[in-house]
């Protein structure tokens, strides 16, 4: 069995719900503290065992790259002021055995898309899919509990989480069959249904563990609205040749595609900063005492 040693990161999208903040930076770079969204996902990744990074960018995603590259001048400076708590900081943002690469995305025509790109990169082999925009604060993390799912199992695995009923028409919704306390077999997948007709409440979020048979199902997709491939519908086709599971991942994940998940996700961390949390922590307890 091949291991999961490559992670497609898809960025390309336009951040439309943080504008003005993401007219000329990405929303992936958004900062939870004092790391952008993407660090903390390419971390997670690179906790799974991942050694291979690929971005699947668009226009005006140049910080990405030059926030993995390395900053001579930077570090330079750091170094001859004798700062170097943050020249650690700066040289430690990627491991010397992880690479990167960069494929462009021109138009941004759905998840499946992007992910469709970066087959050059991929190749034949199992890879990952992680969506910055849901951080998920785990021990181990999201991703290393799916890839143990995979080398168990040789499996496709999707994480999961339950939702709200109102809230299926925001989420690929699956229906499972129980296997295992920690996977169950997907047997269907709709994407965003309404509650109504919903098969369930268990929602695909932004982790993704697939076999490389999932690019042939995106080629034969049928573009929806906007000429745009969903990854729920190549997924749906690849249920009828493979086995597919769902992981209910252990720990907690906020919505840093919306304003509020984002805000959330910024508390929760702060509290717990090594730095900063106590102080945050004390300031949040006086703050809801004066109201």
């Amino acid at each position: 069995m091949k291991k999961i040693t490559k992670a497609v990161f898809p960025v390309a999208g336009f951040g439309s719900r943080f504008l003005p903040a993401t007219k000329a930076s990405p929303k992936e770079m958004l900062p939870v503290v004092d790391k952008p969204l993407i660090q903390y996902a390419v971390e997670e990744a690179i906790a799974a065992g991942i050694t291979e990074l690929v971005f699947v960018t668009g226009r005006n995603k140049r910080s990405i790259e030059d926030h993995f590259d390395v900053a001579y001048e930077l570090e330079t400076e750091l170094e001859l002021n004798n700062k170097h708590k943050l020249l650690e900081l700066a040289r430690d943002i990627l491991p010397p055995h992880v690479s990167c690469m960069y494929i462009r995305q021109a138009r941004a025509l759905g998840l499946g898309h992007a992910v469709l790109c970066a087959q050059p990169a991929v190749g034949d082999a199992p890879f990952a899919v992680i969506l910055a925009d849901d951080l998920i604060d785990g021990e181990p993390g999201a991703m290393a509990q799916m890839v143990r799912i995979y080398e168990q199992t040789g499996s496709s695995v999707l994480g999961v989480e339950t939702v709200a009923p109102e809230q299926t028409g925001s989420y690929g919704i699956v229906e499972v069959n129980q296997l295992h306390d920690a996977y169950q077999q997907i047997f269907n997948v709709v994407e965003k249904p309404h509650p109504d007709i919903a098969p369930s409440n268990l929602a695909v979020v932004g982790r993704y563990i697939l076999t490389p048979r999932i690019f042939d199902k995106l080629r034969d997709v049928r573009p929806g609205a906007g000429g745009e491939i969903q990854l729920t519908d190549g997924i749906a086709s690849l249920l009828k040749e493979e086995v597919v599971l769902a992981h209910p991942f252990v720990g907690t994940r906020y919505d840093c595609g919306s304003k509020l998940g984002y805000l959330k996700a910024t508390v929760s961390y702060g509290i717990k900063h090594f730095e900063v949390g106590s102080a945050f922590s004390d300031y949040l307890q006086q703050r809801q005492l004066a109201q």
